[in-house]
């Protein structure tokens, strides 16, 4: 008896301030990357398909995106400010 089959995991890329195509609002978008493996006996070993998507934070609109624009997508939230730290502060001028 072979045991076979598939599973599907899902990684989240980062996290993008877009314009969203659905709402039109500017709001978080999560970038996320989901593949399906085939299994034997339940261990996973190589993957059948990859899809990239972003989801808006804001409507929950789907958006599928492909791997070159998915790594441009990625270097771009690598090179902005990271969440979490304080942004400098602008001088007051009156």
């Amino acid at each position: 008896m072979i045991i076979f089959g598939t599973k599907g995991y899902l990684y989240q890329l980062a996290i993008l301030t877009l314009v969203c195509g659905q709402c039109h609002n500017p709001a978080a978008h999560t970038l996320r990357k989901r593949v399906t493996k085939f299994t034997l006996f339940f261990v996973p070993l190589f993957p059948i398909s990859t899809k990239y998507h972003t989801q808006c934070t804001f409507c929950g609109a789907e958006q599928k995106v492909g791997r070159e624009q998915a790594d441009q997508l990625r270097a771009q939230s690598a090179g902005g400010p990271a969440y979490g730290q304080p942004q400098q502060q602008q001088p007051y001028q009156s």
